[in-house]
């Protein structure tokens, strides 16, 4: 059986990642794939219950420690739920992976990056296309403000983080052209669904 393939969708709050996510999702499915998707941090009990010390904002953690938690719940997440999906040749749609660490911890908190980068080796799993959605800070804040949930810690973080954030994925993407392609994520749902659903073609043929 052949193993399947890991995407992974990266971006800031507002970008419409979970949006995105599901429509691949369903959209690989239709085509007759075994589609699982999931999200980061959680995915795995384990990685949900640090979802919500991560999310709830009880704590200030320093970077450093909120860098080794997001990766102790993203090593149970590949173990228990990535991984086991891949080997039944099972593609599987990531809402975040370890890019938003090094966007959010390395550049909107000052962890240092190559802490951050050494961490992601470590896990042994890298996205066979990561599609990175870049959305300006006026449609950011557009969307935000229609969620009808409560904001999370990182939804109440400022303007400077959220910028800081949003250049850190910039250059993750300019890196690593082979892995990443910049989605303009300004448009309507269909608008750029169909353009994650093409940075797929090489993998899809």
């Amino acid at each position: 059986m052949a193993a399947g393939r890991f995407i992974t969708l990266e971006g800031g709050e507002g970008a419409g990642k979970s949006t995105q996510a599901r429509l691949l999702a369903d959209a690989l499915t239709a085509r007759g794939l075994a589609v699982l998707r999931t999200r980061e941090p959680g995915g795995a009990p384990g990685a949900e219950h640090l979802r919500t010390l991560l999310l709830s904002g009880t704590f200030d953690w320093s970077a450093r420690a909120e860098t080794l938690l997001h990766f102790a719940a993203r090593a149970e997440h590949v173990e228990k739920t990535i991984r086991p999906a891949l080997q039944a040749g099972t593609w599987v749609v990531c809402d975040r992976f370890y890019d938003s660490t090094m966007a959010y911890q390395g550049y909107g908190q000052g962890a240092a990056r190559e802490f951050i980068a050494a961490l992601s080796t470590l896990i042994g799993l890298v996205p066979d296309r990561t599609i990175v959605l870049d959305v300006s800070e006026a449609v950011a804040r557009s969307r935000l403000g229609k969620r009808g949930d409560q904001a999370d810690r990182y939804d109440r973080l400022g303007r400077d983080f959220h910028a800081r954030v949003a250049e850190g994925f910039r250059a993750i993407a300019a890196a690593e052209p082979a892995r990443c392609v910049l989605v303009d994520a300004d448009g309507n749902e269909a608008t750029v669904h169909a353009a994650a659903l093409a940075a797929l073609g090489p993998l899809l043929r």
